[in-house]
C-alpha cells in the first residue's frame, strides 16, 4: 500500500530567494503591526503567488483543551468555499493528531488518492469539492505549545516540494504569536458579549416575579385580603420597599449592560441632595442587615444639601455595593462609617468599616471584573467579583474616580468622588452626625 500521508522533517538552514525573503519580511512586519489575522491571511494568498503554489489558505485553532481543531478563516481563489469558519473535527484518532502533536509539517500531494484511503475524512471531501488536489499543513506553535494549523492547498496534484515546506515553516513561525493574540482577543470579546447577554436575560427573568411580589405586598397593605396588624403592615411595607428597589436595581443592570455594549448612555439628571437620594435610600435598603449583624452605623453628611448631576439609581448601586461589602466583610458588632464631604468641586462618599481589610498588594486589582480577594478571612465569603467592577464602571460614567485603602487586620475604606455643583461646594456647613 502506498502511504500518501507523510510528515516531512523540519528543514534547517533553508535558503530563500530574494523575492521569498521580501515576502517573509513583509509578513513579519504586518504580523507585528496588525491585530487582524484575517487581513494577514488574505495578504498571504495575494503575496505568495510568485513563491508557492497556493489557491487556498485555511487557518484553524485548537480548542477544548487540545481535543478539537476548529476552522477560523479561509481565503480561496476557488469559485466556492465549502470548508469554512466554524468547521470542527476531533483530533483524537485523526491523521492530524500526529501532525499537531509533533509540530512537523505534512504534505498530501494527491488528495483524491488520500481520500480513497480515508473515505470518512469530511474535511478532505470538502477540499476536493472545492477543486483542490494538493495539501500542505503546518502546525502553529507558540513557546513549544501547539495552538493550531495553517493549511495551503493547490488546484494541481504534486504541487509541493521540500523547499515549499521550509518556506511555509518560516511563514508559520512569524504568524503563530500574531495569530494567537488576535484569536484570544476575539474570544475575550465573544465571552464579554455572552456575559452581557446572560446578564440581560437573567435581569429580564427576575423583573416580572419581583414586580408581582411588590404588587401583592401592596394589596396586603391596602387591606384587599383582610385586616392586618400595624406590626404586620410595617414588615410588608419593608418587603414592598425592598422589592421596588430590586426592580430599580434590575433596570439599572440592564442599563449598565447597554452602556457596556455602547448601545446607550444612562440618563443624567440633577440630583438636589446626594444624602437624600443616594445615601439614605441605600441605608434603608440594608437596615435589616445592619441590625442583624448588630453593627453600629455612623453617617456623617454636611448640613447643606450637596447636589450633583448624575443618575441617582446608578449611584445608589455603588453605595449599596460598598455598604454591602462593609457588612459582609466587617466584624460583627463592629463600626461602619459613611461620610460625604466636598472639596475642590468634588463630592466624596466614603464607607469605612472595622474588619480584616486587605493586603496593600491587592489594592490595584480590586476593581477588576471577576476578581476576588483570596486572603483566608475573605475567601470564605460568597461573591461574584462583579460588585466592585460595577462600582468602578458607574463612577467612570459619572466622570469620577473610586479607590480603596486598608490596614490589614483592622479596617478597610472604600471611597468614590464625582463632580458636584460649585455653589454647593462653597456653602457646605458643619457636618452632622447620625448613628443607627
Amino acid at each position: 500500500m502506498v502511504v500518501l500521508n507523510y510528515i516531512i522533517p523540519a528543514e534547517s538552514g533553508a535558503e530563500f530567494s530574494q523575492i521569498e525573503c521580501q515576502v517573509i519580511d513583509e509578513i513579519n512586519r504586518r504580523a507585528a503591526s496588525h491585530n487582524s489575522i484575517v487581513e494577514l491571511i488574505d495578504f498571504l494568498l495575494q503575496s505568495l503567488s510568485p513563491c508557492l503554489p497556493c489557491d487556498r489558505i485555511g487557518l484553524a485553532f485548537i480548542e477544548e483543551k487540545g481535543r478539537r481543531l476548529v476552522s477560523y478563516h479561509a481565503v480561496s481563489r476557488c469559485p466556492q468555499v465549502y470548508l469554512n469558519k466554524g468547521f470542527a473535527q476531533d483530533l483524537k484518532g485523526s491523521s492530524l493528531e500526529a501532525v499537531i502533536r509533533q509540530g512537523r509539517p505534512r504534505v498530501i500531494n494527491d488528495l483524491e488518492a488520500y481520500h480513497a484511503g480515508h473515505p470518512h475524512s469530511a474535511s478532505t471531501a470538502m477540499i476536493l469539492r472545492e477543486g483542490l488536489k494538493s495539501s500542505m499543513t503546518c502546525p502553529l506553535v507558540v513557546d513549544d505549545r501547539p495552538i493550531g494549523a495553517l493549511f495551503f492547498n493547490a488546484a494541481e496534484a504534486n504541487a509541493y516540494e521540500g523547499h515549499h515546506v521550509g518556506l511555509q515553516q518560516a511563514i508559520a513561525e512569524r504568524l503563530s504569536q500574531a495569530a494567537e493574540k488576535a484569536y484570544r482577543i476575539e474570544q475575550l470579546e465573544t465571552v464579554n458579549r455572552a456575559y452581557q447577554e446572560v446578564l440581560g436575560f437573567v435581569a429580564h427573568e427576575l423583573k416580572n416575579p419581583v414586580a408581582s411580589m411588590v404588587t401583592n405586598a401592596r394589596l396586603l397593605c391596602d387591606g384587599y385580603v383582610g385586616e392586618i396588624t400595624p406590626q404586620q403592615r410595617q414588615k410588608i411595607e419593608r418587603i414592598a420597599y425592598n422589592g421596588q428597589y430590586l426592580i430599580g436595581f434590575i433596570e439599572t443592570y440592564l442599563d449598565l449592560a447597554k452602556v457596556e455594549n455602547a448601545e446607550a448612555a444612562p440618563t443624567m439628571l440633577d440630583i438636589p441632595s446626594l444624602a437624600d437620594e443616594v445615601i439614605r435610600p441605600a441605608i434603608d435598603l440594608l437596615h435589616g442587615q445592619i441590625e442583624g449583624r448588630r453593627m453600629k452605623l455612623e453617617v456623617v453628611v454636611p448640613e447643606e444639601p450637596v447636589s450633583a448631576s448624575g443618575n441617582s439609581e446608578l449611584l445608589r448601586v455603588v453605595l449599596v455595593n460598598l455598604l454591602g461589602n462593609a457588612l459582609k466583610y466587617g466584624r460583627e458588632l463592629g463600626r461602619i462609617r459613611i461620610a460625604l464631604t466636598v472639596e475642590g468641586g468634588q463630592g466624596e462618599v466614603s464607607v469605612w468599616n472595622e474588619g480584616p481589610g486587605f493586603p496593600p498588594e491587592k489594592r490595584s486589582n480590586l476593581f477588576q471584573r471577576f476578581v476576588r480577594q483570596n486572603t483566608p478571612e475573605l475567601i470564605r465569603r460568597k461573591g461574584t467579583g462583579l460588585g466592585l467592577y460595577t462600582c468602578w464602571k458607574i463612577v467612570q460614567l459619572h466622570e469620577g474616580r473610586i479607590w480603596a485603602d486598608s490596614e490589614l487586620g483592622s479596617w478597610a475604606l472604600f471611597s468614590f468622588s464625582i463632580p458636584v455643583g460649585l455653589s454647593v461646594a462653597a456653602t457646605v456647613g458643619t457636618p452632622s452626625l447620625q448613628s443607627v
